[in-house]
This record gives structure tokens, sequence and C-alpha cells, in this order.
């Protein structure tokens, strides 16, 4: 028994013994505010942060299934900016209390859902980043694969192993674990440090692309049939297909939208998580999908079929006796995909899943632990698997941004309709019954009816989306599902508060903590009414990002 007590003492994070059993459940260092000296994070490193998140496999494909539905390239590439230029807004909506207050996603989800009813949104935003680290990470096996065969040929040869139960064989999981191994120093790093990583991304992977587009078309003698391809499809069949072409583009956001505010947390000022982020965002990614366009286009030449996959592509340079010329040019593009992978791994999920599992286990989990957690998780799942079934899987994720948008419908109205900007920062890490954030036993039950009203609207649509008979009109809700989902959370969490209101709420919009907290956690030395303590030389890992707890 002394011996898991020891076990548990030293996995345990340094904390203030002073609080009681309760606040212990919701308060670790990498939760409180961030301190100032770690905001760090300036208007180009937004710029830097959505270019290296938008360069990665997934982006640069999205266009193919618009154009297979019929579209042409121009149309596709439409429904490009209108779905990232709509997600934008919402995006950079939930990133403000983030950048005003400077607290991560679990905290900000405290404010409306109540501080331990926040607990099942949290689980659900970090067990989706867990899921998609595992799949970023498979495809980043694949880029491994083509960049080492560019470099020794005979890698395509390796002898399989592994038994057909396993869903992968010898060649293609030894690639995906060494994806898997590289990644893991980037973790290492905290959130006010690994900004540097996404400027060099931001730098690296641009120039690897001009260089693709370049060589396919010089390869190809111009761009490819796919520009000169005419749209199949008209009228309300045309119109549809965009609509739900420019949603799987908002859809693919939904986590990003959900948990704006951990990257908010760090920027200097809150216009740096503003106006780039509104500009960037969306420019990036209709860079990167016109790059992939162009790219196919130009493979129908020189294959006779579109190669939407650039890493298909590059290993179909590779199977032609190439030159070392050519060897040299795959491996360098496959290296950069290399690079993009970890940076939109980082981004969008290792990141994501440290702070919600901190949020879930303060006591054992910071930020740091929690993105080796999300790695370890991701290489357990097995999701080559999960690619394997592509119609399923798309369709899981189709039916988990309902779950998303309606979340981020309710914390956007909570903070600019219901408390209109004001917080109390102090009572997001208090338990006690007069506090603003308590509610009923620390459930918001207006959020929770808001949050189910959202997932009921779009129900049998997506049981449609699995195959189901069902009417159009609810097929045509399915497919506006993060409008929908958003829409209806917000108005009905807005209803209910009119009905039934909160402790705190606001008559005008003003931006500002009552409990003056940030203040008081920098000048003074009592946090919770206690003594604080430095950690900084007692931190078993060093992860911590703050200095003080």
């Amino acid at each position: 028994m002394d011996l898991v007590k020891r076990i548990i003492q030293q996995l345990e994070l340094p904390r203030d013994t002073s609080l009681t059993y309760s606040q212990q459940l919701i308060t670790n260092e990498d939760l409180l505010p961030v301190v100032a000296e770690n905001r760090t994070w300036r208007s180009y490193n937004y710029v830097a942060f959505w270019v290296a998140d938008m360069f990665n496999i997934n982006t640069w494909m999205i266009v193919s299934s618009m154009i297979q539905l019929g579209m042409s390239w121009w149309q596709a590439w439409i429904c490009v900016w209108l779905g990232y230029g709509l997600a934008t807004p919402f995006l950079v909506l939930n990133a403000r209390p983030g950048a005003i207050f400077h607290v991560t996603f679990p905290v900000v989800n405290r404010t409306s859902f109540g501080v331990f009813g926040s607990l099942w949104c949290v689980f659900n935003r970090g067990a989706m980043a867990c899921i998609w680290y595992g799949v970023q990470a498979s495809i980043g096996g694949t880029c491994v694969l083509v960049m080492l065969r560019a470099m020794w040929p005979s890698v395509n040869n390796i002898p399989n192993s592994m038994p057909a139960s396993s869903g992968t064989n010898t060649r293609d999981f030894m690639c995906f674990f060494l994806f898997w191994l590289i990644s893991l120093p980037a973790i290492w790093y905290p959130l006010h440090k690994i900004r540097h990583f996404f400027v060099v991304k931001m730098i690296v992977t641009p120039i690897a692309a001009i260089v693709f587009l370049i060589w396919c078309i010089v390869k190809a003698r111009g761009v490819g049939p796919i520009i000169n391809q005419p749209s199949t499809i008209h009228g309300s069949n045309l119109a549809w297909a965009m609509v739900v072409s420019l949603m799987s583009c908002i859809s693919n956001m939904a986590t990003l939208i959900t948990n704006a505010p951990d990257f908010a947390s760090r920027a200097r000022t809150p216009e740096a998580a503003l106006y780039p982020q509104l500009f960037a965002l969306p420019l990036s990614s209709s860079v990167v999908c016109l790059v992939g366009i162009l790219v196919s286009s130009s493979s129908q030449t020189i294959y006779g079929e579109a190669i939407w996959s650039p890493i298909d592509l590059l290993g179909r340079f590779l199977d032609d006796d190439p030159s070392h010329a050519t060897r040299f040019g795959v491996w360098f593009i496959a290296a950069a995909f290399i690079i993009a992978q970890i940076g939109t791994n980082i981004s969008a999920n290792s990141v994501s899943a440290g702070c919600d599992l901190t949020a879930l286990f303060p006591r054992f989990i910071n930020i740091r632990r929690g993105g080796y957690i999300a790695a370890v998780v991701g290489l357990c799942m097995c999701p080559w698997n999960l690619l394997k079934s592509s119609n399923d899987f798309t369709s899981y994720l189709s039916a988990y941004s309902v779950f998303l948008s309606s979340i981020a419908g309710v914390m956007v109205t909570e903070y600019y309709i219901i408390r209109k900007g004001t917080y109390n920062v102090r009572d997001l890490y208090e338990t006690q019954k007069s506090t603003w954030y308590w509610y009923t036993y620390g459930i918001n039950f207006r959020a929770y009816g808001a949050y189910i009203s959202g997932i009921l609207i779009n129900v049998v649509g997506f049981a449609g989306a699995t195959g189901r008979p069902v009417p159009l009109a609810a097929t045509r809700i399915y497919e506006l599902s993060f409008f929908t989902g958003f829409g209806v959370s917000a108005i009905v969490y807005y209803a209910l508060n009119r009905a039934f209101p909160v402790v705190g709420a606001a008559t005008k919009f003003e931006e500002n903590d009552i409990s003056n907290y940030d203040a008081s956690y920098a000048n003074s030395e009592t946090s919770h009414g206690v003594e604080v303590v430095d950690v900084a030389a007692d931190s078993k890992d060093g992860s911590s990002e703050n200095e003080k707890v």
C-alpha cells in the first residue's frame, strides 16, 4: 500500500495542498490564466500557425470529392473559399475569450456548462483529438515511406512478417512508427515556444509545394485537362452539391473552432488573435487547394488518371526507374510533407488533447503529458483500420461535427449575449454555491438543454447519411449540420437564459474581469487565499508554462 502511495505521489503534479479537494479537481498550473511572460504569440505567429495547419494532405485533397461530384475546378475552389471563409468568423468569435482572459478552452467552457458540467464537452473534444492524432500520424507514415523509397528503393520490398488480422504490413507499420517517433520531440515544447516550429513550417512547406507544382506542369507540358473540364451537374443539383462541399470544409474546422481559445490564450494582444486568423485561414486553405487542383490535373496528363493524393503521385514518380535528380526531388517534397503532417498534428491534435486531458485529470496531467498520452492513444488505436473504411469514418466525423458545433453555439452565446464579455475569472476555479459558474451542483442544465437540442435537429438526417430512408427535408437539414447545430443550440440557450436568468448576466457589452484575478495573480503573493508556492524547481518534468500556482 505504501508503494502504491509513493508511486501516486511521484505521478502527481506540484500543487497547492491548501486547496480543497474539489478545487484540486478543477485546478492546476496549466489551467490558470497564462502569465504575461508566456503571452508570446504575435500576429505573424498566427499567420504562420494557419499556413502550417492548412498545408497538409487532407486540405490538399479536399477538392477531389467535389470534382468527383461533377463540379468544375473553379466551382470546387469557390466552395473552399466559402467553406473556410464562413468557418473563420466562428473560430475568431470563440477564440476571443481566450485572447482577452488568457485561459484555454476547458476553462472557457466552464463559463457556459459549469465547472463540472464542462468535463463532458472537454472529454468529447479530447477524444476527437486523440483519434485525429492517430489518423494524421498514419497519413504521415505514408510520407515517410515515400521519403525512404527515394533514398533506398529496396525499402519497398521489405518482407511482411505481420498477420493479416493486424490490418497492415511490416513495411507500412515501420514507416508509421518512424513518423510517430520523430513527432514526439515536438510535443515536448510548451505552447509559447512551439510557435517557432510553425514559422519554420511556413517557410519550408510552401517552397516544396511550389517546386512540386512547377515540376508537374513541366512534366505534363501544361496544367492538364481538369482545368478545362466543365461541370456535369446543373441547377439545384449543383447548388446542393456546392452546399455539401462547403459544409465539408466547415466540418473539418469544427474541432479547431471549438478549442480556439487554446492558442488564443497565448496572444500578446487580443488583436493578434483577431485579424491574422480572419484572413490567414481562408487564404492559406484556398492556396493549398489550388495547388492540389493544378498538380492533380497535371497528373492526369502524365499518367492518364487524376492522382489526388500528392504522396501517391510522388510514389508514381519513383516507379519508373527514376534518375538521381528525381529521387532527390521526391525526397525533398516528401520531407516537407512530413514536416507538414507533424505541424498539423501538433496544432490541431496534441495541444488540444493536452489542454483537455489537463482539465480531466489536473492532479496528474498537464499539457505536455496530455500530448504524449494522445500520441500513445494514436499508436494503440491502429488508425490505418479507420482509414480503410473511409465512408464509415467520414460519416462518423460528420456526425461528430454536430456535437462540437452545438458546444460552440452555447459558448459563443454565453460570451457575447448572456455575459456580454464580462468574466469572473476567480470563480472559474471555485466550487462554492455562491459563485457564478457553480449553477446546479457545478452543472449548467440550460447549456445541456441547448446542446442536446442542437444535436436532435440533425439526428434524423444523420440516420439518412447511414443509409436509412428519411424525408428529404431531414437530409437537407443534416447537410447544413454545422449551422443548424450551432444555430439551434444558440437560440435555445438564449431562450432558457431569458426564462431562467443566471447569476452575473450582463446588461451591456464590456470585456472585463470583475474579480481582477489576473492582476492579483501576477502582483500579489496569494491565490485562492493561500500562499503561492514556487514550483519551478520542484516540477518533475518541467512542463508547466506558468511559473507559479
